[in-house]
């Protein structure tokens, strides 16, 4: 009887919670959409740029504080729909997100060193960690290992969090591509979180993905404003909370819809972002320099260098992801360890294919009606004197 009375509870509350969804991603989406021409204008005035320089893609000034408005709209909204009183985790959660917004807000108009960042996300985390009860206390069978001493948990945790507030801030790179990847991410969470009834991550997860859909009509190519780190890094955050909350609440057998291979199933959703933070790092690490430190080694770069516009790559980049994504579900008996691996292996296999074909710059000397010689390039043509010649790549 009582199994009876909370089925009827739950099948009753459905509605009311699938409404509750739908105002929280409509007062997001209106907030930020009547948000960001505030900051456009603002940004005008104040004359407030993000310069081209020769590592960046664009070739004009335009505006990154584009996370303004999505912290804006994602802020509110979640403010409203989420009971503090029944969740009080959350009150924690948004003291990081605060933390993290300044954060990149203050990087975004200053430029911070990337200690200063890195301690920063440090800070957010400790708070998402210790008072938040954001953590993951096993393994959940990858590897072969479930259960972790305090210490190990506490370090993969901090591990996982500041690895996937990177991960959104290191893929934006291209237009329309870290917001497009987010309300992919952000929509596959909340969705879970509706069919189990975890009304709160839901609308948390819901609220951003209306945010960023708002910020995305000014965000396609060509992109009218960026979302600077005070956005990306704020994406970042809310997926951290999000694929954590997933793997401990969908590895539980008395859930009403558990997903076998969890932790597996977790990365998949978050594979292009993070594999694509991991390999950079490492790469950076292995010739002997900061993994902070900017380059145009990502995947979006080597997509660009064969020649695919940015829309073509976001599309690619979530397409991918979406299969990555199919196969994980579809494959997640197979277990954790061996999905993982498939996985991975199979993510190695396609940078390897964008390595092995990346288009090399060709260099061609010809001579001119005048006689003077060019050096001819793929990206540039730079006149060749007696005294120099230089060519700059990008």
């Amino acid at each position: 009887m009582a199994i009876l009375r909370a089925k009827s509870y739950f099948c009753n509350a459905k509605p009311r919670l699938m409404l509750d969804i739908l105002l929280t991603a409509s007062v997001s989406f209106i907030i930020s959409f009547l948000a960001v021409p505030m900051v456009l204008e603002i940004a005008e005035e104040k004359k407030l740029f993000d310069i081209p320089d020769k590592r960046k893609i664009h070739s004009f000034p335009v505006s990154s504080l584009g996370g303004v408005a999505i912290f804006g709209g994602f802020l509110l909204a979640s403010l409203l729909s989420i009971q503090g009183s029944v969740n009080p985790e959350f009150q924690y959660f948004f003291a990081a997100a605060l933390v993290i917004f300044f954060l990149g807000l203050k990087d975004d108009l200053l430029v911070l060193s990337a200690t200063k960042k890195f301690i920063g996300q440090v800070i957010a985390a400790s708070i998402l960690i210790h008072l938040g009860g954001i953590r993951l206390y096993s393994m959940h069978g990858l590897f072969g290992i479930d259960a972790v001493p305090e210490a190990f948990g506490l370090a993969l945790s901090y591990l996982t969090i500041i690895v996937v507030i990177n991960s959104f801030n290191l893929i934006d790179g291209v237009d329309g591509l870290a917001s497009s990847l987010g309300i992919f991410t952000t929509l596959i969470f909340g969705t879970y979180f509706f069919i189990v009834g975890e009304q709160s991550y839901a609308l948390l997860a819901f609220s951003m993905a209306g945010s960023l859909v708002a910020f995305l009509i000014f965000n396609h190519q060509p992109a009218k404003i960026f979302m600077g780190d005070s956005g990306s890094l704020m994406i970042g955050l809310v997926n951290a909370i999000l694929v954590i909350k997933f793997i401990n609440v969908a590895d539980q057998p008395f859930i009403t819809v558990p997903v076998a291979s969890a932790a597996a199933v977790g990365f998949s959703i978050l594979i292009v972002p993070l594999l694509d933070t991991l390999r950079v790092f490492s790469i950076r690490i292995i010739r002997g320099y900061s993994p902070f430190t900017p380059d145009r080694n990502h995947v979006h770069h080597l997509l660009l260098e064969r020649g695919f516009s940015h829309k073509t790559i976001t599309f690619i980049c979530i397409s991918v992801n979406a299969g990555f994504v199919a196969l994980a579900y579809l494959a997640r008996s197979l277990g954790p360890t061996n999905l993982f691996l498939i996985m991975l292996t199979l993510s190695l296999f396609g940078f390897g294919i964008l390595y092995y074909r990346r288009p090399r710059h060709v260099m061609i000397i010809a001579k001119s009606v005048n006689g003077q010689a060019e050096i001819k390039q793929t990206s540039k043509v730079v006149t060749l004197n007696k005294e120099t010649a230089a060519v700059e790549e990008k």
